[in-house]
């Protein structure tokens, strides 16, 4: 299967997505919360990293669990900006 390339906008936006899973994470380890999420630490580390900016929904569903964040926070730190400043991100 070939994957089309990210866009800039999709790229800055799993920067964003992996930031936010850091801060919700605090002191605990990766393992753990990966461990909860019932994902593996490297997964988790991909995602955190930027390296993974396109997880899967239920991926993301499970980390917002094992983080007690709702999906309406995950959805509103990483939507289109109000100003349509990334507007390639509509097409596809």
């Amino acid at each position: 299967m070939v994957r089309t390339p990210l866009t800039p906008w999709e790229r800055e936006r799993g920067e964003r997505f992996g930031a936010l899973l850091r801060e919700a994470r605090g002191e605990r380890s990766m393992v753990e919360v990966a461990a909860v999420a019932g994902v593996s630490a490297e997964t988790l580390r991909k995602i955190e990293t930027g390296r993974a900016p396109t997880p899967s929904f239920f991926t993301i569903v499970a980390l917002a669990f094992a983080l007690d964040l709702s999906l309406d926070e995950l959805a509103g730190a990483c939507a289109l900006p109000a100003d349509g400043e990334h507007p390639e991100a509509l097409s596809a």
